[in-house]
């Protein structure tokens, strides 16, 4: 795979050197982080510094944050600590959130044309419970990439008593990330969306709010998530905090996102959620005539990854929910795909991609389904 094209960053992105040389330190320091020895605490003195640059990344406090296995695990972990408050989410969260959702029969935000939630549905939503409710709310949309109103929906939930969780796992190296202005009670964070390793991620509180454990037997991270803690992934996911913190490739994706888009506008493709604020390094496509998973496979023997929506479905290509839930129709929902871009990405890369999407889309020969989503 030396000569494909990676554009699948928000499935996981490539470790950067940083986390790299982290995670190196973290898997030749010998000792159990619980211990209280000498080894133990060189261990612990590891995960002590990468739990500061994560709430640093946010501007959070160092003991709030809890380190999990996963954004997943991080997601289910709220929405089991919501206190028994009745539950709402929107139409667009990862499975991650909408599953464990439709369990606790969850109330589902509408969501307007734009790929936003609709703010006048939440409201109706707060009335509708009755008494504080738990409200889950992502911060960039994994599939589309746009920016939801997050402070605006905080507010809302503040008022009617509730608490706000935001899945941000999206958003580092992106977009700025601040919890008190975002106005999250809690937030979920991924470490391999930002350049650090598969098998971490974190919970951060905005205050020290009442976590129910989804995983007991130890009384790690303050008795809020039993199990050894996976040092070297941790270790990564604080050194590419750290470097997130600054955003250094925000400007250069969007160059390269927008550089894709302006080569494709005279060809039959449409995009997503492109008339909202989005992610600086995500498109979401749809090429007329072509299914989702027929142009992943056909980009993937051409040398490009891309992929259609979540990568988290175990290879299953399924119609995109978040198109669904946009108001599109079935067809439009099965030919959507995803292009997400890395700072590992060139303009090159880009040129080659648009001219292989505008071989696929027949340069005008079909005509795209309406792309006008239902009123």
């Amino acid at each position: 795979m030396s000569n494909a094209i990676y554009m699948d960053a928000n499935a996981t992105t490539l470790p950067s050197a940083s986390a790299l040389a982290a995670m190196e330190v973290a898997l030749r320091t010998a000792g159990n982080p619980s211990s209280v020895h000498g080894f133990g605490r060189a261990t612990r003195a590891l995960v002590d510094r990468a739990r500061a640059q994560v709430a640093q990344l946010v501007a959070a406090k160092a003991e709030n944050v809890i380190f999990v296995s996963s954004g997943t695990e991080a997601n289910n972990l709220a929405l089991a600590s919501g206190g028994g408050r009745p539950l709402i989410v929107s139409g667009i969260e990862h499975d991650s959130v909408l599953k464990p959702a439709q369990l606790a029969g969850a109330r589902v935000l509408q969501v307007r044309r734009t790929g936003q939630v609709d703010l006048d549905d939440l409201a109706a939503a707060l009335r509708e419970t009755g008494r504080p409710a738990f409200v889950s709310i992502m911060l960039a949309n994994n599939e589309t990439g746009v920016i939801q109103p997050v402070r605006e929906a905080a507010d809302l939930v503040h008022e009617a008593g509730g608490l706000l969780h935001c899945d941000a796992s999206q958003a580092p190296g992106r977009i700025a990330l601040d919890l008190s202005a975002l106005g999250a009670d809690l937030l979920s964070l991924s470490a391999h969306k930002m350049g650090g390793a598969l098998g971490a991620g974190a919970l951060v509180l905005k205050r020290d709010i009442a976590v129910n454990p989804i995983l007991l037997g130890g009384g790690q991270e303050r008795f809020r998530r039993a199990g050894t803690e996976n040092v070297p992934a941790i270790a990564g996911f604080g050194a590419a905090a750290e470097e997130a913190r600054t955003a250094v490739h925000a400007t250069r994706l969007a160059a390269l996102r927008d550089r894709l888009e302006s080569k494709l506008a005279g060809v039959d493709i449409a995009i997503i959620g492109g008339e909202a604020p989005r992610l600086p390094n995500t498109s979401c496509i749809v090429v007329a005539g072509k299914s989702s998973e027929t142009l992943v496979m056909a980009l993937d023997l051409a040398g490009f990854a891309v992929s259609a929506g979540s990568a988290c479905s175990s290879g299953k290509v399924r119609p995109s929910h978040v198109a669904l839930a946009m108001g599109y129709g079935e067809e439009v929902a099965r030919s959507a795909i995803r292009i997400s871009l890395g700072w590992w990405n060139s303009e090159s890369e880009i040129d080659l991609l648009a001219t292989r999407l505008a071989d696929f889309a027949g340069r005008k020969v079909h005509t795209l389904p309406d792309m006008q989503p239902a009123a």
